[in-house]
């Protein structure tokens, strides 16, 4: 595990060395000054020291690679001659460095090219962020602020399609911290918000999101911002060569993420945790609404603190905690459920097929694709099933929600070994879906020959899963069957992950 290094101990240097230790312990942290008498204070606060010059090569190429270092002295001229050495010495490591009290224009440009992140003191947010943030932290925080301060013009903050309470969440959380940068920005979505629970949250707190269509203009924007996923044009309605700004997501990316500023957290539970931390770093208060859309975006995602949660999740559910609306985050945890989506859940458990511990259920034609993720839930509490599938068709789309208890099962590949040849699929070890374009359905008119096709289709699916299910990790189902090619197509890339 790597440590932190900070060169100089000026009046930025030793805020960052307070924040650190009180908060993380000084085990993993080094501080290199010049000045003797901070030496031995530090020292004796059981903080690692040492007393020499951070401008000198011979000091930095002594010692290991850091993870991060921070340049914290008060000087202009020392901290852009330690910046120049510790980026030779440091290739590697990120970089945040102050520019001190006096830069010029060149010194100015002279950080910029060298560190990852640079502290200017004309910056409001400069003194709370240093003060409340550690390590990643610290750069995530500023590197967002910088990205924000350089938008000119309207911010559009995409949440992936027919968004769930952590993208919903996500999107306003970003929308009112690009707002404190002096950003006019605009949480947006395609497709639809129809879950019952999803409706009662941004009813219950106003939110404001803006559906899109997709064919709409997006030239009133200047620049965007993606929540909760990832790439442009994959589950979301944008052009998948736009040009983006912004990416903060906490699912793992299926290939190259655009973006000027980008945060992926694997590690955290969900993307409300991380839009919870750069509030809480920022000089920023806490809306109640979207604390409470926040907490129950965290909730969701983690069902309840048991799935992929981590001590982020909690500590940020804890921060929230104080903010949101208790009376409120009941009444959205316990909407009133429609009849047609009883009767969608009630379609797939007459209709389940099962081996072993694995039930894979067809709901036939849907009219809302939220209540599959209910049934996939639904049939999950059967006794003995810990693995399940549920899908239905909506014109010529084919939606699938899986679910999963199981230890030796990753659905999100489970998923993706199955469809992605003949759609697209993703999602997390334990949630995953997938949409499949059954392009022939639209050239029948014949209810009864629609009818003799989708029960082929639904073979293909069901057989499709299970044999996913059985293969080993890694290992691909097969080549297309001709039922296959004929139904779906010989092109990859129809449909969008869900």
């Amino acid at each position: 595990m790597g440590y932190r290094l900070v060169l100089g101990y000026g009046t930025i240097g030793r805020q960052v060395v307070e924040r650190l230790t009180s908060r993380d312990g000084p085990d993993d942290l080094l501080v290199i000054t010049g000045e003797d008498g901070r030496v031995e204070t530090l020292r004796d606060e059981n903080i690692r020291a040492r007393a020499a010059d951070p401008t000198d090569p011979t000091t930095l190429e002594a010692i290991e690679e850091p993870d991060t270092v921070f340049v914290g002295g008060d000087r202009t001229d020392i901290n852009r001659a330690t910046l120049e050495i510790a980026r030779k010495c440091f290739s590697s490591a990120s970089i945040v460095a102050y520019v001190g009290a006096d830069p010029k224009p060149a010194d100015r440009a002279r950080f910029g090219e060298l560190a990852d992140h640079v502290v200017d003191s004309d910056d409001a947010i400069v003194d709370h962020v240093v003060a409340n943030s550690v390590g990643a932290t610290v750069e995530a925080t500023l590197g967002l602020g910088h990205r924000l301060d350089a938008i000119e013009g309207q911010l559009a903050v995409v949440a992936h399609d027919n968004p769930d309470p952590d993208a919903i969440a996500s999107a306003v959380a970003l929308a009112d911290i690009a707002e404190f940068f002096g950003v006019d920005a605009e949480a947006c979505y395609y497709g639809s918000i129809s879950h019952q629970e999803n409706k009662a949250m941004v009813n219950l707190l106003d939110l404001e999101l803006r559906n899109l269509e997709p064919d709409e203009s997006l030239e009133e924007f200047s620049a965007f911002a993606l929540v909760d996923h990832s790439r442009p044009g994959v589950n979301d309605g944008l052009p998948e060569s736009l040009c983006v700004d912004i990416v903060i997501d906490h699912h793992p990316p299926r290939g190259p993420v655009p973006g000027a500023f980008v945060d992926l957290r694997e590690h955290a539970g969900a993307t409300s945790t991380i839009l919870t931390e750069y509030i809480e770093r920022l000089p920023l208060e806490f809306d109640p609404a979207t604390a409470t859309a926040l907490l129950y975006g965290i909730h969701v995602d983690t069902n309840d603190f048991t799935r992929e949660v981590s001590s982020v999740d909690f500590q940020a559910a804890s921060v929230l905690w104080k903010h949101a609306d208790s009376t409120v985050l009941e009444q959205i945890e316990q909407p009133t459920v429609d009849g047609e989506t009883l009767e969608t859940i009630a379609r797939g458990i007459k209709s389940r097929i099962q081996r072993d511990s694995v039930v894979a259920a067809s709901v036939g034609q849907l009219s809302n694709r939220d209540a599959l993720p209910q049934t996939a839930d639904q049939l999950l509490a059967i006794d003995g099933v810990d693995t399940t599938l549920a899908f239905g068709f909506i014109d010529e789309m084919a939606y699938l929600s899986a679910r999963s208890r199981a230890n030796d099962i990753d659905l999100g590949e489970v998923l993706r070994d199955a469809f992605d040849r003949i759609g697209s699929a993703g999602g997390h070890a334990d949630m995953a879906g997938a949409q499949l374009e059954v392009g022939i359905l639209a050239e029948i008119d014949d209810a009864e020959e629609i009818d003799s096709i989708v029960s082929v289709v639904e073979e293909v699916i069901t057989n499709r899963f299970f044999e996913a299910i059985q293969s080993q990790p890694g290992v691909p189902v097969g080549a297309y069957t001709r039922t296959s090619e004929w139904l779906f197509g010989s092109e990859h890339g129809y449909g969008k992950s869900v």
